[in-house]
């Protein structure tokens, strides 16, 4: 019974992360349940299962408010979907052992990834045109695989390259690419139940992860609001960063003392990627209005 309370706890803290930046619900929630003892292959098919609610709700607000492009959602759904099963497919066949290190190593890149987005990035302006067909399938489709087999990542993925390509504002990216996870959570489910075996899904773990994610939700809307999304963004890179690059390491066989070293090079390393972020935020301010972060968090 604790436990199950301790991993609604971690949903709470996924959700309040994924409300105020946009993005890394998966990632933070299944780095949290690597550190329970869970096996790569059930937490992200725990995550995938909690997150069919949790991106339905979602799809429909975002609907309800005008934010969904459907052409869009289409586009970049159906090849995420592909991916997604794809990618549940292939974690589920993996050992305990070999998936431990992959989704560690992924896991730690989409922290690198997040780091250096809320530190420096920057929305470019919206352009002429539509995105095209052939730009949406094979983003959904990476997008999808790397989102199953890390636990997460089809936001920081899909809703950063699409903001960066300015084609889509910023509104309609976000709503676009939340209701389009509902397929991928659907697809990767489904790819779970076939790859592990129902019996082999922990029911409890994803009823724990959707309630608290479900209560935690009101707090999420509200801090959006009063939090400086950019720097919490920067602090959610960093814990994924040092917690993955312990298990990487652990799994290699590195050494206690080496690890150190490298846990300190990486937080310098994170160091000196804030301080580049206040200089480039302040000169921004002295040159032009900063562009604000959509909920999107890039």
């Amino acid at each position: 019974m604790r436990r199950l309370i301790l991993i609604a706890l971690l949903g709470s803290i996924a959700q309040l992360v994924d409300g105020t930046l946009g993005m890394a619900y998966g990632v933070t929630a299944t780095t949290a349940l690597l550190i329970t003892g869970i096996s790569p292959a059930v937490a992200s098919a725990s995550v995938h299962l909690a997150e069919v609610g949790t991106t339905l709700a979602s799809g429909l607000s975002h609907w309800r408010f005008g934010n969904v492009d459907w052409r869009v959602v289409a586009l970049i759904g159906v090849p995420g979907g592909i991916g997604a099963f794809a990618g549940a497919t292939f974690l589920s066949n993996l050992s305990t052992e070999s998936a431990s290190l992959w989704v560690a190593a992924l896991l730690l890149l989409l922290g690198v990834y997040i780091l250096a987005r809320f530190a420096t990035g920057k929305v470019r302006a919206v352009i002429e045109g539509k995105v095209g067909g052939r730009f949406l399938g094979p983003l959904g489709l990476v997008a999808g695989f790397i989102d199953a087999t890390g636990g997460g990542g089809w936001g920081p993925v899909a809703t950063s390259t699409l903001l960066s390509s300015g084609k889509l504002a910023p509104r309609r990216t976000v709503g676009s690419v939340s209701a389009a996870e509902f397929i991928v959570s659907v697809a990767a489910s489904i790819g779970f139940l076939f790859g592990l075996g129902s019996s082999n899904i922990p029911v409890g773990i994803v009823a724990a992860l959707l309630i608290g994610g479900v209560l935690a939700a009101p707090l999420a809307a509200w801090l959006v609001s009063r939090l400086a999304t950019r720097w919490l963004g920067v602090g959610v890179g960093l814990v994924l960063i040092l917690t993955n690059a312990r298990t990487l390491l652990k799994g290699l066989g590195v050494a206690e003392g080496p690890r150190f070293l490298v846990y300190g090079i990486l937080v310098v390393l994170w160091a000196a990627v804030v301080t580049y972020g206040i200089r480039v935020a302040g000169r921004r301010a002295t040159t032009e209005p900063e562009q604000e972060l959509e909920t999107a968090g890039v």
